[in-house]
């Protein structure tokens, strides 16, 4: 049903609206909390990508979205280097650190793979604090200046903010390619039946590490839209409870959706961001916790994924 949705003139439609959304977001909300909606978007995508469409639950996804922070911030604050510069090198910090991470973890399954993705994230976080002189520690790394990007200053949060979205919808195009190729209809096999997939000849355990590593790589990109969008990097980012919002915003939009996570990413943080400026705002993480269990408990498929069933049961009525 997923499939059909994004290769179909509805899934066209739907992806129109959420452009148009996210042409317009910068307008009625602050520039910045729409950099974060974004970015948060691109990453529960990514994280999507491995939940979704290969069934691998990663509880350490915050060490590429944190760590390519780290890496571009710090060439940018401490080099001098230029923006595409620093982009590239935390593309290849995420892709190579998901590639090491896979290897290690791809062997296992369930809950065992994702305490192992936990605990090595963790360590990349204790790293991040111990190396204080070169990540500011609980300070973090302050950026001044995003540089240029094709000659176009991107200090001004609006023009930098629609840079980020160009760089998003092709992360998500991309997404969608990958699921609707060859190579995605068989991450979807594997996660069926992952015995029979073996049986007909696929080495799975190939198919999951390039998919972690593909998910690992779309998760520093989106770590560093918002680092920079942010002028930040710390070690929240770098921290589990980053691992477990991304979880959180995926089942909330609807797991093997694509569109899902883009949603749930935008609920959330709007939520969250709005929630915190109420008179309850000291209990945002209770306020969010109620919203995230009854949705839970009342929309088991998340928000999108509800309406295609809807969708699906009134079509065969």
């Amino acid at each position: 049903m997923t499939l059909a949705l994004l290769g179909s003139r509805r899934g066209m439609t739907v992806a129109i609206v959420l452009a148009i959304v996210g042409a317009l977001l910068p307008w009625f909300v602050y520039p910045v909390l729409a950099i974060d909606i974004v970015a948060y978007a691109l990453f529960a995508v990514a994280f999507d990508l491995l939940l979704g469409f290969t069934g691998l639950l990663s509880f350490g996804h915050a060490m590429f979205w944190g760590g390519a922070g780290y890496v571009a911030t710090i060439l940018i604050a401490k080099a001098g280097a230029p923006f595409p510069v620093a982009v590239a090198a935390a593309l290849v910090y995420a892709a190579l650190s998901a590639v090491v991470v896979g290897v290690i973890a791809i062997r296992r399954q369930g809950i065992y793979f994702a305490m192992i993705t936990l605990a090595l994230a963790q360590l990349q976080y204790f790293v991040a604090f111990q190396l204080g002189d070169w990540t500011g520690g609980e300070n973090g790394v302050q950026v001044s200046s995003r540089g240029t990007l094709f000659g176009i200053r991107l200090d001004d949060d609006k023009v930098f903010y629609y840079a980020v979205l160009v760089v998003a919808a092709l992360g998500v195009w991309f997404v969608v390619r990958v699921v609707r190729s060859p190579f995605g209809s068989v991450l979807g096999a594997m996660r069926e039946n992952e015995q029979r997939a073996i049986a007909l000849g696929f080495r799975v355990d190939r198919y999951k590490l390039v998919a972690f590593v593909l998910s690992g790589t779309l998760a520093g990109l989106a770590g560093v839209l918002f680092a920079v969008g942010n002028r930040l990097s710390g070690l929240d980012g770098v921290d589990w409870h980053t691992s477990g919002k991304v979880v959180i915003m995926t089942i909330l939009g609807g797991i093997g959706t694509v569109f899902g996570p883009l949603v749930g990413a935008g609920v959330y943080e709007s939520l969250d961001y709005f929630v915190s400026k109420t008179p309850i705002g000291d209990k945002t993480n209770i306020v969010m916790g109620t919203i995230f269990a009854l949705c839970v408990l009342l929309f088991r498929r998340g928000i999108v994924g509800e309406l295609l069933a809807l969708r699906t049961k009134r079509a065969k009525e």
